[in-house]
């Protein structure tokens, strides 16, 4: 075989100017670190520069204060690391405020300019920093049902000679705050949601351009949000925090003689209700325009009629900084089109499932409603609300009849991509709303796209999936009464998660609640933050704990989530140790199993083809695994010994007991192999070599249909794979009937769905009474796209080495993925055209790749810069073969439009034998082929040359 460039030469040759420059310089997962709650914040930064396999040889790092005073340096600092650097100075204090420049060298010794500064300012790190305290409106209230939500404000004086003011808040509840007239910030339900007995979150603000000398006047809109708002499924429960919503507000003056003022929330403050007559994250928000107080967070207001408020205690070292970015408003979408429905109600179209709300402009007369609803699906032409069980979805709001109204909730936010209006005054256009898309104001990281539009858009579905239920926690879908964390669905997506999207910080946080909310026990809920009746410990669910951890460290490079999580990891493995006694198999106590199985019942999920002990002592293994490593890197040997035993004993129990000497393993099902596989469960090389043809038989017995829930699918693909059935992966990826990933995209899906059938072929939605729109737990396919279709992967933790192994197959032209390592971008790009293979690889500053060509052998090393190949390639140009009567299954198969016509014309023929034909041609015998598989048929002959005639007419007008 001939290969162009086997070393990987650059394209570009040798620049003839060197470039190099310092850019994105972060302490710790922050792009900003305003209010930073890490004293000693470690720092991070990536290089651009022109010269190929560059790498760092040395850094310097200096800070400066406000007015450019120097406040410490290093020498030149003699390492190539420059991934969470150790803070180099003394510890940074309370309020403190400081400026940031890093330089390097590379291994020739040139050296960059300083990097633009980045400016760190923590916030209050201790509990004695608060002079503020909890307040509350001292009315009581109905606490059975959402209340109108309150008003807190106070006024103040400031002087001359302001030069900062920071203002540090927080709720029990959800807030807005406002200063002067003034929105603060552009948080979004903030301080969001987390283990509010263990950890509450405060926010940091610079408000310095909107306090004015003078009189000032402060206030915050407070909302039920998740603190004592309703929460769960069947109905749900309301205050499982606490029955009192209450402001935390601490605002900063600081003057040029360097005294400083403080505004806090005292019992000086007034309380009130506003226009907001209710606001629930599951019903929706009830806005009456009449009632709104003009003028109430600015000066001059009269408070008087108002009320007063009182204390609620609360220990103050439970407040924590954020790791995480907040919820945002991120994009807006305009509506696609507005119809009318079969039964004459006003539907509105913004052609995308999204989460969020609708900012709509209205004109009409005080006191009428203007009702939205909102749904993910239509259902025959009507709005699909079904799916929202107990979840009204609904906003209503009242005009004040003063010309022009713009109105958008703030408490509230709705999974829909479909509005039902009710009670718009005259015609309703489409300037007059715009979806409003929210949630974690999370950094795009990852990309990928190839030549299949279904594949692409499958992999859209999978980002919107995402963004929809990263709002402040990974939930498993954001429309319905539900909306909750739940572990095994993080579990299976955090590797697709974090090559999309920088979620280090935001996983981190939610570890924290993980390990918060873990009973003493050692026992995981299944949702985080807990708030189901029971905690429902069950393998793949639980095992976030370890799995979640450990993909953050392989995928960022951070050791201290590890150090930081691994009481919690050793706590949960030495829980399953305890349920599975002596015998080392977990096979009692409840367990979800392989949940979704599309073989399950619409009204049972989780009575799948896999006996849920085999799912569950599996994921026993993996996790004794993962934390034996994670000892070891830790330096906690006699840990790793203990837990590296531990697995192996696992191991060889699941072999005992679900592994026959021949290879077959308990269930038979394409999970259960797929999990023995790539858990390293088969002790002889016989069994794995059984297991892989039994897994691949199984697979085409299933007519390359997905037969995977929750347990298998984020591993079915990569179990093909590694055993050499590429092309079976490849088969079940283009699958386009139902169950497979393709078909929901073939029913317009914009968004993965929670079942595979969540909508049926007819446009009815799933009897069953758990369905959603966008669950991205089966999304986690991207994950093989991106390592495997295109062949971009870690090779070491935080992509200090790639490893590049494009497989190409599937009859892709082409794919690509790209990804912003913490070294910088990284992408790999194949193209197949005119008999040759062209690969594109960059390999980011300060790493290395090693690079794997598609049909060879050997691999190639090569450092930073962009390197490309050209080899021979006739896989993908092959003539097309002619499907005859006696062609078999995957010969068929491959080809969608010949199987879309033979499948088409049997059915018509016989509906009830169709499924017979599928199977018969689908079977693992070596003479199924078309003619054989139609043996019994009725009026057989007849239909042969039937699909003889459709046959001959496709392979002439291909």
């Amino acid at each position: 075989m001939t290969v162009t460039n086997p070393t990987g030469t650059t394209s570009s040759g040798t620049p003839t100017t060197s470039f190099l420059r310092v850019l994105d310089v972060r302490a710790e997962h922050t792009r900003g670190a305003l209010g930073t709650g890490d004293a000693a914040p470690r720092l991070s930064w990536r290089v651009e520069t022109t010269t190929p396999d560059w790498r760092q040889r040395a850094f310097a790092v200096e800070v400066t204060d406000d007015a450019g005073t120097l406040l410490g340096a290093t020498d030149r600092v003699e390492t190539g690391e420059s991934v969470f650097v150790p803070w180099p100075f003394r510890p940074l204090g309370s309020r403190e405020r400081v400026h940031v420049r890093v330089r390097v060298w590379g291994q020739d010794d040139h050296a960059s300019e300083w990097s633009e500064p980045l400016t760190i300012e923590t916030g209050l790190l201790t509990p004695q920093d608060w002079t503020a305290a909890f307040v509350s409106p001292a009315s009581d209230e109905d606490l059975s049902a959402p209340q109108p939500t309150p008003l807190l404000r106070r006024e103040f004086d400031a002087r001359g000679g302001l030069t900062r003011a920071r203002l540090y808040v927080t709720a029990q509840g959800v807030y807005e705050a406002h200063l002067n007239g003034t929105r603060v910030g552009d948080h979004v339900l903030a301080p969001g949601w987390t283990s509010y007995h263990t950890r509450l979150r405060y926010q940091t603000y610079d408000v310095t351009d909107l306090v004015h000398e003078g009189r000032n006047a402060l206030g915050a809109i407070l909302g039920d949000g998740w603190y004592r708002g309703r929460l769960g499924f069947g109905g749900g429960r309301r205050n499982l925090y606490g029955d009192r919503l209450a402001l935390l507000a601490q605002l900063e003056l600081t003057y040029e003689d360097g005294t400083v003022e403080r505004v806090v929330t005292d019992e000086s403050w007034r309380a009130d209700t506003g226009a907001i007559l209710a606001a629930d994250l599951y019903d929706g928000e009830t806005y009456d325009a009449r009632l709104h107080p003009d003028g109430w967070s600015e000066a001059g207001f009269d408070d008087q009629a108002w009320s007063a408020v009182r204390r609620v205690e609360r220990d103050l070292a439970t407040l924590v900084a954020p790791e995480g970015p907040p919820v945002r408003r991120v994009q807006e979408l305009r509506p696609v089109r507005i119809f009318t429905s079969p039964s004459g109600r006003t539907l509105v179209d913004f052609g995308q499932n999204l989460v969020g709300w609708v900012r709509f402009t209205v004109q009409g007369e005080a006191g009428r409603t203007v009702t939205l609803r909102h749904a993910e699906v239509l259902e025959h032409g009507e709005l699909g609300t079904r799916p929202l069980r107990f979840a009204a979805a609904t906003d209503h709001y009242t005009l004040k009849g003063e010309g022009v109204e713009v109105w958008e909730p703030r408490f509230t936010f709705h999974g829909f991509r479909y509005c039902e209006v009710e009670g718009w005054p005259g015609e309703l256009k489409e300037d007059d709303l715009v979806a409003i898309v929210v949630h974690s104001d999370l950094e795009r990281r990852g990309w990928f796209e190839c030549s299949d539009v279904l594949v692409n858009q499958l992999h859209e579905n999978v980002v919107w999936g995402m963004r929809g239920n990263f709002l402040d926690v990974p939930t498993d879908c954001p429309q319905r009464d539900e909306r909750l964390g739940w572990t095994g669905d993080i579990q299976v997506f955090s590797p697709t998660a974090s090559f999309l999207y920088d979620v280090s910080g935001f996983l981190s946080s939610w570890l924290a609640d993980l390990a918060a909310d873990q009973e003493a026990s050692g026992a995981v809920p299944a949702v985080v933050p807990q708030v189901l009746a029971s905690t429902l410990p069950a393998a793949a669910w639980g095992d976030a704990a370890t799995i979640v951890p450990w993909v953050l460290y392989g995928r960022y490079g951070d050791p201290r989530v590890l150090e930081r999580q691994y009481p919690s990891m050793k706590a949960w493995v030495e829980y399953v140790r305890g349920r599975a006694g002596e015998t080392l198999l977990w096979d009692r106590d409840f367990q979800f199993g392989d949940w979704l199985d599309p073989a399950a019942p619409p009204t049972n999920p989780g009575a799948g083809r896999t006996l849920p002990g085999v799912v569950a002592t599996a994921y026993f293994a993996r996790s004794a695994e993962i934390l034996a490593r994670t000892a070891q890197l830790l330096g906690r040997s006699e840990d790793a010994e203990t837990y590296r035993r531990l697995a192996g004993e696992v191991r060889a129990a699941f072999a005992r007991e679900y592994v026959t000497p021949s290879g077959r393993v308990l269930s038979d099902s394409s999970t259960a192999y797929a999990l023995a596989l790539e858990f390293a469960l088969l002790p002889e090389e016989s069994q794995r070599d059984r297991a892989a043809r039994r897994l691949r038989e199984l697979v085409r017995e299933n007519g390359y249909h997905i037969g995977t829930g929750f347990a298998g699918t984020p591993l079915i693909c990569d179990a093909l794979t590694h055993v050499g059935e590429l092309d079976a992966a490849y088969l079940l990826l283009m699958q386009r009937e139902c169950p497979s990933w393709l078909y929901p995209v073939t029913m317009g899906a914009t968004t993965v769905w929670e079942r595979w059938d969540s909508m049926l072929p007819d446009g009815s939605i799933n009897p069953g009474e758990m369905t959603s729109f966008n669950h991205y737990a089966l999304g986690a396919v991207a994950d093989w796209l991106h390592r495997t279709v295109a062949g971009l992967a870690p090779a070491e933790p935080g992509y200090r080495s790639l490893h590049v192994e494009p497989r190409p197959g599937g009859g892709l032209s082409f794919a690509r993925a790209r990804h912003v390592t913490p070294y910088g971008a990284a992408e790999s790009a194949w193209r197949v055209t005119d008999g040759q293979l062209e690969l594109k690889v960059v390999v980011p500053p300060s790493t290395t790749a090693r690079v794997v060509l598609p049909g060879v052998s050997e691999s190639v090393s090569v450092g930073s810069g962009e390197h490309r190949w050209t080899l021979p390639w006739t896989q993908a140009n092959a003539p097309r073969p002619v499907v005859t009567l006696d062609s078999d299954f995957d010969t068929v198969v491959r080809q969608p439009d010949v199987w879309t016509a033979v499948t088409r014309i049997v059915g018509a023929h016989s509906p009830d034998h169709l499924g017979g034909f599928k199977s018969a041609l689908a079977s693992s015998t070596d003479d199924a082929t078309i003619r054989r598989a139609l043996w019994g048929f009725p009026h057989r002959e007849e239909l042969l040359v039937k699909l003889q005639d459709a046959l001959d007419a496709l392979q002439e007008n291909p």
